[in-house]
């Protein structure tokens, strides 16, 4: 085999986010560009492959992927110290055999941060300023904060990965995002976790 044509060895190493139940699994490997993806359950998570492989392990409640890396939220009962070393081989030895991370048929609207043309003017502004000044920094975290609605002022936005439970979460988004928001689109009043 010429050099061009063998294929780059999986590096896997895990790194703390705010959330202690969650850690943020990086790969030298991009998994998905530009959008996110929350799977709650196993049963949630049939457009991918790799999720549904990490929640049958049985140790993990909650796994979000983004760019090069898989957040996994796990089970109470279970220290991270003995879960580290499985995620690493288990996301390694997945990549390296060349599986898919989604199946064919997920989309950006399984994703839910697009724009789209029925949107007006304050929720483009709003989704912007979220794709733009927030979401980056939130997925240095491992998570995302995803819009959902805006109605007389109030934006409902939907928390992933490692945000989600996060005991920081509430700050993140009052003192962080409803003060940019507020800042930025005047006719923002206030900020609120959906919990739908």
């Amino acid at each position: 085999m010429d050099r061009q044509t063998q294929p780059i060895p999986i590096t896997v190493y895990a790194e703390a986010t705010p959330n202690p139940e969650t850690l943020k699994f990086v790969v030298n490997k991009l998994l998905v560009r530009g959008l996110s993806f929350d799977f709650e359950s196993l049963e949630k998570s049939s457009k991918s492959p790799l999720a549904q492989l990490v929640f049958e392990s049985g140790f993990a409640r909650r796994v979000f992927i983004a760019n090069n890396f898989v957040s996994i939220t796990k089970v109470e009962d279970k220290m991270w110290v003995e879960l580290i070393p499985l995620y690493r081989k288990m996301l390694k030895e997945y990549l390296e055999n060349g599986r898919e991370v989604f199946s064919g048929d997920i989309t950006e609207e399984d994703a839910n941060y697009t724009s789209n043309d029925s949107d007006d003017e304050v929720v483009t502004k709003i989704k912007a300023l979220l794709n733009q000044n927030i979401r980056p920094a939130v997925e240095m975290d491992g998570g995302a904060i995803d819009f959902n609605s805006y109605d007389n002022g109030v934006v409902s936005l939907t928390l992933k990965g490692a945000c989600s439970g996060c005991p920081s979460s509430t700050v993140t988004l009052k003192a962080g995002i409803e003060a940019l928001l507020k800042r930025m689109v005047p006719q923002v009043t206030e900020v609120v976790a959906y919990n739908g």
